[in-house]
């Protein structure tokens, strides 16, 4: 008990003279579309007007929303009413991808990725619907991923940076600092309906990028941001105890540490899934905004969804992601505290930068207490409320070797068992389990991919990382020369069969797709041969 208070103390005269009110979002009129559309916005997802929920909350109004609810009321009893009708009449549809713009069957796919980077670009321009304005350019995703997220966009801008595209990566992180300062912290996306949760916080990670195209003095322009991104995900901390461990992201440890979780603010349906969120509640047995509030905040993972968040490993309806301890969040943010501690020596600032030297270190010993399993010899998720690692193996696992917190012989013990058990014909995959779920097996994805290739590079492993990078481009490669597309993830286990699972059909585009293969052709030039085989297109 003596430790606990002392570490709590030590934490409290660290962060708390430095903590920020989180301000609220920017003055401009914003359109909550579940919120101002009330009924008529449940009736359209429950009827489901259209099949795939994120399009309703991605219409834009014709009219102020009061006057269309108004409407809405007044005709929906009278004869012949149909609410489709009702809501083309009232609504603009969300723009569409470019129908003009096709693949050429004569580029190779690196070709394709460089002509993609213009298609997927949008300029700044005004408020429409539920999207937020954005003062510069931005790279989406594509596909129905009509706006910017958060995580996807440092993937993209490792294949900015390897296209020579210092200022669109500018435009980016400025995008994200106006998100910061206006809004208090990065959203899930620039939609309204994300603003109650964030996604894993990576805007440390784009200043890097940054600052390996403009020099290192870089950082400085951004230390007020990344203080308040901090502290977005360190609120609360002060007013933790024994009793009451848990406050919206931070959780206090039995050792009186403090790591962090995912979480959403408004335990509610998603908007953008609604009919789905509100199935499971009703099917699942628990209390509605429990499961809503666990959904969201697999959401803020990005990893939505997958067995690591269930309580049986198995069943959506488990759901227990504000339980968990994730081992890739609090390697992210360990990483925030380094970047924090860098900042505050390029400024001069020696008492701000033991600070920050201290809270890293104290997040790298208890993610080594907590998140390693001995007995396994792997790192795991731990669940703050049974006291104990889920035992659900995952790449997250390689988050504290691509920040290098880890000695050699945990890395290589950790490198062994992606080997054994990871590496397959087409990269490496997410989850040992075949759940149904798109962030399990058999699937891979193009950030973990990255993240697990530079984590045993880090430590030695190069064969096993140029295994994965070879069989990822490989299989890239392979399914743009027979479809010339690039997706969103990839079945790596059969090569013969698409990616499956989800709340949605595998989408192209695909920012982080792109962006990652681009980045590995340039860390091995040798993979450049086997995107330059002969296409073979098949429409």
């Amino acid at each position: 008990m003596k430790q606990t208070g002392y570490i709590l103390k030590l934490y409290l005269l660290l962060v708390l003279p430095f903590s920020l009110t989180l301000q609220p979002a920017q003055a401009q009129q914003l359109y909550y579309p579940a919120q101002d559309l009330g009924k008529l916005f449940e009736q359209v997802q429950v009827q489901r007007v259209f099949p795939d929920s994120k399009t309703f909350p991605d219409c834009v109004p014709l009219s102020d929303p009061k006057h269309i609810l108004q409407a809405y009321e007044q005709q929906k009893q009278q004869p012949g009413f149909e609410l489709k009708a009702f809501v083309l009449q009232h609504f603009r549809l969300p723009q569409q991808p470019d129908t003009s713009f096709t693949t050429n069957e004569l580029h190779t796919i690196v070709e394709h990725i460089e002509r993609l980077w213009t298609e997927l670009t949008r300029q700044p321009g005004d408020n429409s619907g539920s999207l937020i304005v954005l003062p510069h350019a931005y790279v989406v995703p594509g596909g129905r991923f009509r706006e910017i997220y958060y995580w996807d966009s440092f993937f993209t801008m490792l294949g900015l940076q390897a296209s020579g595209r210092t200022e669109l990566i500018q435009s980016m992180v400025d995008n994200f600092t106006h998100l910061i300062q206006t809004i208090g912290h990065i959203p899930n996306g620039n939609r309204t309906y994300y603003l109650s949760r964030s996604q894993p916080p990576f805007y440390a990670l784009m200043l890097r990028v940054l600052a390996q195209q403009k020099g290192r003095n870089v950082l400085l322009n951004y230390s007020s941001a990344l203080t308040k991104e901090y502290a977005f995900w360190m609120d609360g901390a002060e007013n933790l105890t024994i009793a009451n461990p848990a406050h919206r992201r931070v959780v206090l440890m039995p050792d009186g540490s403090i790591l962090n979780r995912y979480w959403d603010d408004n335990p509610q349906p998603r908007p953008e899934s609604y009919l789905e969120d509100v199935e499971l509640a009703k099917n699942s047995g628990r209390v509605p905004e429990e499961i809503y509030r666990d959904i969201r905040a697999a959401a803020e993972s990005g990893w939505d969804f997958s067995t690591r968040w269930f309580a049986d490993g198995k069943d959506l309806s488990t759901i227990q992601t504000t339980s968990i301890i994730p081992v890739d969040l609090n390697a992210l943010l360990y990483h925030m505290e380094l970047t924090l501690q860098e900042m505050a020596v390029l400024s001069g600032n020696k008492a701000e930068a033991r600070k920050y030297e201290k809270l890293a270190k104290a997040r790298r010993d208890a993610v080594l207490k907590y998140n390693w399993n001995a007995e396994h010899d792997f790192f795991y998720d731990y669940n703050y409320r049974t006291k104990a690692t889920t035992n659900i193996p995952s790449l997250a696992a390689v988050y504290p070797l691509y920040f290098n917190m880890v000695k050699r012989k945990q890395a290589k013990a950790v490198a062994q068992k992606i080997k054994a058990d990871f590496i397959s014909p087409g990269g490496a995959v997410t989850t040992l389990n075949q759940s149904g779920q798109q962030w399990d097996a058999p699937n891979g994805w193009a950030p973990l991919q990255w993240m697990t290739i530079q984590a045993l590079r880090n430590y030695g492993f190069t064969d096993e990382a140029a295994t994965i990078a070879t069989n990822w481009v490989q299989l890239n490669t392979d399914v743009y020369q027979t479809t010339g597309k690039l997706m969103e993830k990839y079945n790596v286990e059969n090569l013969d069969l698409p990616a499956g699972g989800g709340e949605y059909p595998n989408q192209d585009g695909f920012g982080w797709t792109n962006g990652v293969l681009l980045k590995l052709i340039s860390l091995y030039p040798e993979l450049q041969k086997i995107t330059e085989a002969e296409p073979e297109l098949q429409h």
